[in-house]
Formats: structure tokens, sequence, C-alpha cells
């Protein structure tokens, strides 16, 4: 009896190990590999009544959206037509072990040089939601962006109801003149860049700019029906509230990992990320204002303080070839509303129990923000332009982080290039002190240098980003390359651990990869290092990554190939 009983048990075992393979056969069968050329290049752009030779991919702006399933693989050939060093970051893509296309210029590639060419190949798996591409070189990103939806895998499901409709909705910033001049003019004096002059929805600034009404973005609805929009802050330096007139927001997802479902009628995302949101067509047929407008957590500093526009447009509704009733205006939350963003944010959890990492390997306290230099006495006073003579400076935990210029990192590190990088930053700020408080001026000026963090493979990670007063306190978007991860928990002040641990959510925290770190405070992040290379964390305001609000984590490689880099493409673009 034992025997036929072992017998029956292992052919029943074979018989499951079997479906198994199987399944896992059937899901590499429908796995796609998509191909995508991008051409950079100079295209003529009106806006706001004036024409401008904007750097766009293929001719668009906003560029062309990529649409992709779970499990898939993507494949772009980038050539760059422009007259400035381009490469591509396919924001929030895990990029296991395909380092090499992650695209952060100086990080994991060298620039693709006017004329040049490179071939992006990665594998996108596990992820689920809306993602987005950018240019990761100088501010070539106000105009070279464009969304990336992941749908599920063939044959599965959205954790909701399927939408009838599903919108991408790109929130960006516009400039009446050329952005890479904007920043090289900043670098050159030292002052912060000019602000923005308009804000846009799929491009276009909307109702409320100079000659940009009749092309105003408008998003079609019909009554009784569900639209997804897909939102994005693809904006270079500002947080953005996001709302529409007499419609509720179903928040259902966010940095393409999915959420447990909550209302609202406003959202907030900073640069870099992205929120799912399902609206319904119930009110009375008609067309309705979406707006957005930026969140100001910084006092004192100048912003553009405008409205963007589309319209939600009702396909139901009678409406003559003219419309001439104006579409409704939704309320917005006043500029520096920390209380509408807290109570948003702190409405994040995950749809059920997720597995936090415990036992920390690396518990690290780093602190950000603002920072002044002092003039160089070789410097004349029209290079400094900062307050009372200074120069605009960034840092994480005391370093203003300085990218090289002759190779990548992630190539030096593979290749052993001596004296691009060391692996001494800090695992916590230099000096203590109140964070939070009335700094002292000698905490202004940090120290320039190209340090990375060295992490063991597998390595239990968390992170305490501390917010700082130095010049000023601001909401920061710290992103992580190659990595999401826990947001565990946030508050104002000064982080305390014997006391904030009590605040800890070990249970259904969000997942994301870019965390907005509250104004005057701190927010706590964990991830496994289980992705070796070479891993950018940085703001994702653009004018704070210029000024060096930023750090690189090497992870270093695990046992065996699927533990390691992948060697680099022959194609790589040399410096």
């Amino acid at each position: 009896m034992e025997v036929i009983d072992g017998v029956f048990a292992n052919r029943h075992y074979s018989f499951f190990f079997l479906l198994l393979l199987a399944s896992s056969a059937m899901s590499l069968a429908s796995a796609k590999t998509h191909h995508h050329g991008f051409i950079v290049q100079a295209t003529k752009v009106k806006r706001l009544c004036k024409t401008h030779n904007s750097i766009t991919v293929n001719g668009m702006f906003p560029g062309p959206t990529l649409e992709v399933n779970n499990g898939d693989t993507l494949v772009v050939k980038v050539v760059n037509r422009a007259r400035y060093n381009v490469t591509i970051h396919w924001h929030g893509i895990r990029q296991m072990r395909t380092g090499w296309a992650d695209g952060p210029e100086f990080v994991t590639q060298c620039p693709i040089r006017p004329g040049g060419s490179y071939t992006y190949r990665f594998t996108i798996e596990g992820q689920e939601g809306t993602l987005w591409w950018h240019a990761h070189s100088s501010w070539l990103r106000a105009t070279v962006y464009g969304a990336l939806i992941i749908h599920p895998r063939e044959g599965s499901s959205y954790p909701f109801s399927k939408p009838k409709r599903e919108t991408p909705i790109l929130l960006g910033e516009w400039w009446d003149t050329n952005p890479v001049d904007v920043i090289r003019e900043a670098t050159r004096t030292g002052a912060a860049p000019n602000i923005s002059n308009a804000y846009t929805i799929n491009g276009q600034p909307g109702d409320l700019y100079n000659c940009s009404s009749k092309d105003t973005t408008i998003v079609p609805i019909n009554s009784g029906e569900t639209n997804l929009l897909r939102v994005i802050n693809a904006a270079l330096n500002q947080p953005l509230f996001f709302t529409i007139a007499n419609h509720k927001f179903t928040v259902v997802g966010a940095d393409a990992s999915y959420l447990k479902p909550f209302t609202t009628s406003v959202i907030m995302l900073g640069p870099g990320q992205t929120t799912d949101v399902l609206i319904s067509g119930d009110q009375l047929p008609g067309r309705y204002y979406m707006a957005a407008r930026a969140y100001q957590s910084a006092q004192n500093a100048p912003f553009d303080n405008t409205t963007t526009t589309a319209i939600l447009e009702y396909k139901s509704a009678i409406c003559p070839a003219k419309c001439t009733k104006k579409p409704l205006m939704p309320p917005l939350p006043a500029y520096n509303d920390t209380a509408t963003v807290t109570a948003f944010s702190r409405s994040f959890r995950s749809p059920r129990k997720v597995e936090v990492p415990t036992d920390i390997d690396e518990n690290l306290l780093f602190t950000i923000g603002l920072g002044l230099n002092n003039c160089p006495k070789n410097f004349r006073a029209r290079r400094c332009q900062g307050p009372n003579g200074t120069r605009f400076t960034a840092s994480m935990n005391n370093v203003s982080f300085v990218f090289p210029s002759n190779a990548s990192l992630l190539q030096a590190y593979r290749q052993n290039l001596p004296g691009v990088f060391t692996t001494d930053f800090p695992a916590k700020p230099p000096v203590k002190f109140d964070y939070t408080g009335n700094v002292s001026r000698s905490l202004f000026q940090p120290v320039p240098g190209t340090k990375l963090y060295k992490l063991k493979y597998g390595s239990r990670v968390q992170i305490v980003l501390q917010d700082t007063s130095i010049v000023t306190p601001e909401n920061h978007p710290i992103h992580l390359h190659g990595y999401d991860f826990y947001i565990i928990a946030e508050g104002f002040g000064n982080f305390n651990p014997k006391t904030d641990k009590s605040k800890f959510n070990l249970v259904d925290p969000p997942m994301r990869n870019t965390v907005a770190v509250p104004v005057n405070g701190w927010a706590v992040i964990r991830f496994v290092a289980d992705n070796p290379g070479v891993w950018l964390m940085h703001c994702h305001l653009d004018v704070h990554i210029s000024w060096g609000l930023a750090m690189a984590f090497l992870v270093e490689d695990g046992i065996g190939t699927l533990q390691s880099v992948e060697p680099p493409p022959a194609d790589l673009p040399i410096c």
C-alpha cells in the first residue's frame, strides 16, 4: 500500500511539475518583443504665440506613447540628430541586470553624441501600470518625454473593473525660450534658473494662456462610462496638483504598482511620479476643466504660478460647433497647501500584505537639501549671483554630487578605471545638527565629490531621507534608479528613531520609485539590493540634480550569472 501511495504521490508531483512547466512556457510564448525607433531632432513647436526649435522624438511633443505587456521586451534604437548630447531613461523600469539600458548620462552610459545612435534593450518583469521615458541629459527632459504603459500579461486583467477608455495625461512645463540655455545661464551665474512660462497637459498649455485655447487638449468621456487616467508629472522642477471640476478620482495605482483604491478630489504628483485614477462619467453631460498648478513648498522661492487646463468633454453633450459656454473650473488647493498633500500621501496602501524587508543590514540616514557656495576668489561677481554673492548648490549628507565627464560610473566600475569615483559616501551626515531648525551658516557649504555607497548583493536596506532647512526646506521628489521601494513612514521635523518607529507600516506600505519627502520632514524607505550595478538616487527637480542633489549606489554582483550585471552591449556609446 505504501509503495502504491508513493508511486501515486510521485505521479501527482510529476503532473504538477509538468503543469508548472507548461504554464511557464505559455507565459514565455505570449511575451513579445517590441521594436521602436526614436529620432531625436529639432522640430518647430509653436506655443504661447512663438515658434521654437524644440528637441523632440520623432517630431512629436510629447513623444510617442509606448505600450507593452508585463513580461515583454523593449528594443528602442535612439538616433541623435540634435545638436546636443542625449540619453534616454526608462523611468521606473527595474532594469534587472540591464543597467547599461538605464540611461542617466555618465552614470550607466556615456551620452549619445550628435550623429550617433544606441539601442536600449530590456525586459519588463513584474511591473504593471504607468511609467514614462525621458531624456536624462542637461534639461532636454523639458521636451523629450513620453508615456510608457505596461498592461497586464496576456490573459490577465486589472484588479479593478476594466475601464471603457484609458487616457495618458502628461503634465509638463514649458519655457518660452531654449531650456538648455536656461540651465546653462544659471550654471554660469550661480543663480536660480528662470522659472517656466507655462504648464502643459499633453503638450498644450490650455485656455488660460495666450494663443493656446484652440489647441487645448480634449479628453472624451461618455455618460455612464469609466475612464482610466494615467497621470504623469513630467514637469522639470515643480510638484503639481491635478483635479477635474465636479469629478472624483478613485486612485488605483502609482509608479506601476497597484494600490488599495481610495477616493479623492485632488491628487499631487512630484516630478517623476505617476498616478493611475479612475473617473466616472456620472455628471450632467457637458464640458469640465481638468486643471493643474503648482504645489510650492519652498518659502520665498519664485515659481510659475500659472494654471494649465484641458477639457473633459462628454461625447453625449449637445453642443453647437462653437461652444459658447465656458467649461466649469474646479477649485484648486492653495499653492502651499501641505495639509492636502499629507492627507493624500498618507492614503497610499498596497492592496494586500507585502513582504517588507526586516532584519536590516544597511541602516542609512541621508540629509537632503540646498546649500550656498562662497564665491571662488577667481570668479567675477557676475558668476556669483546667488544670495549675498554666493552660488547655489545642493547635497546629500553634505556631499554635492559631481558627475564624471570621461567615463560612466558603471563602465568605470566594470573596467576598473581609476580616479573616476570613490566608495566613501557617508552612511549618515558627517555632522549631526537640528536638520529642520535654524542651521548654522557653517553647514551651508557642501563638499563636492563623486562618492558612491557600496551595497552587498541581497542586503536589506533602510534609508531615512531627511529634509533640511538649509537655505529653505522643500518637498523633494527623490527617485531611485533600478529599484522600487516601500515607503514605510513619513513625518515632519527631525526623524527620531526612538519614537518614530511606532509609525512604521510593515504590513501594507505602498511601493514606489519616487518618494515625495515632506517639506521640513522625513520619509523612510526599504528595499532589497537584488539588482547589481550602479544606480543613481537623486532629486527629480532637475535644477537640484544640476546643483548636486544626488548620490549613487554600487550594488555588487551576487553569485553566478543571474546575480551579475550583463556584459555591456557592443554599441554602448564611448566617451
